[in-house]
């Protein structure tokens, strides 16, 4: 066990993952400090926690939220400084004093900060899976050559990591991400034609933000999550299924080549792969409700169903066109959960809209953050541009 206090910058802090975080530093106060905070537009809620953490930096999305932040601080008697857009996330992920940064935000936004804080040699703890199925390969670049980690938040890949725990990839047969199968999963297509974005927003298990529980519906987050996890563990892509679960305590499961299968179990509580990631390699003594088998009662497993969640059938299309089919794959994608929740797509017009992206990519792969930063705007603008 160590002393040594671990500071921590935070993006995403108003989020779901980024609340869950700050209750683990609250009840560890002699563990973490958190020095930077990183929020969107829910200003109010950043405010209590700049008044609450007191960290060395604050960063917002725009010039209005900094003014309005401003103003909330001023009446509490605090000055921190407040800086804005990208510039302000990535002085929050490289801030000097954080020596771990967790990347909770939201959507490719989350790739530049990411980079910047292992560039500066930043540990992070990743919940934005985004930036992994942008630029996996570059990100393991950096990570490597600045000798620091890339610790997953995300349940499936914290308990994937957990099932391997060291073992060598020679000897692993397949890595199984569990889904929960969201609200949808007994829908028929014509149900699911008329799904609206209400509907979509109410999931049976997690508490989430909009845009990752639509995911979730649609299993979107699933595709994102294989091509995360062959960059998290350095596995080839067609060794990484998809399980529906709808219970969600197994998280997911490592099948070994000699037929052992072990996997990692527990209440569906971000609070537990955080806890990990942030005391790694110690485990942390929760006092949160612990998983009853007993009382659980029945586990249940179930094929994927492609037809009705065809983006698990375009993640292997996007994969085979290298790193531009992962960005198109996760722009297009961003785009359409946007134009569903503005009532402008159907649910089912999702996967559509990704598909007809896919179609049109030509494979490469890019070796520098520009490089992939450009073409992802490249696929957006054409997206705009078009109307589709």
């Amino acid at each position: 066990m160590t002393n040594k206090v671990k500071k921590i910058s935070l993006l995403g802090a108003t989020g779901s993952i980024g609340r869950s975080t700050l209750d683990i530093v609250t009840r560890f106060p002699e563990r973490y400090q958190v020095v930077a905070l990183g929020g969107g537009r829910n200003i109010s809620e950043l405010s209590a926690q700049a008044q609450r953490f007191r960290p060395q930096l604050l960063a917002v999305q725009d010039e209005t939220g900094a003014e309005e932040l401003e103003q909330a601080l001023n009446a509490a008697g605090l000055k921190i400084p407040i800086m804005v857009g990208q510039p302000g996330a990535i002085a929050v992920a490289t801030l000097s004093e954080a020596n771990i940064v967790v990347a909770a935000m939201v959507g490719a936004v989350g790739l530049e900060p990411t980079h910047a804080a292992l560039k500066a040699g930043k540990n992070v703890a990743l919940a934005n899976k985004e930036s992994m199925v942008m630029a996996g390969r570059l990100l393991n670049e950096v990570a490597s050559a600045n000798k620091v980690a890339i610790l997953p938040l995300d349940s499936e890949h914290s308990a994937l990591w957990q099932a391997l725990n060291g073992e060598p990839e020679s000897g692993v047969e397949k890595l199984i991400l569990t889904a929960s199968g969201g609200p949808f999963r007994e829908f028929s297509l014509a149900q699911m034609a008329e799904v609206t974005p209400e509907q979509a927003m109410r999931h049976p298990r997690w508490d989430m933000g909009p845009k990752i529980t639509i995911d979730s519906a649609t299993m979107m987050n699933k595709a994102l999550e294989i091509i995360e996890a062959r960059w998290l563990f350095d596995m080839a892509p067609e060794k990484i299924e998809v399980l529906v679960h709808p219970q969600s305590i197994v998280h997911s499961l490592v099948e070994y080549r000699d037929g052992s299968v072990l996997a990692q179990l527990g209440l569906p509580d971000m609070r537990l792969p955080i806890a990990y990631a942030l005391s790694y390699p110690e485990r942390l003594p929760l006092d949160l409700p612990k998983l009853n088998l007993a009382e659980t009662g029945q586990l249940d497993f179930f094929a994927a169903d492609e037809e009705r969640f065809p983006a698990l059938a375009l993640v292997r299309k996007a994969l085979a066109s290298g790193d531009s089919g992962a960005i198109a794959l996760n722009a297009a994608n961003e785009i359409a959960v946007d134009r569903f929740r503005a009532g402008e797509i159907g649910f089912l017009e999702i996967a559509k809209m990704v598909a007809g992206v896919l179609d049109e990519i030509v494979a490469q792969e890019f070796s520098t953050l520009p490089q992939i930063l450009d073409f992802d705007a490249k696929v957006r603008q054409s997206l705009l541009n078009s109307g589709n």
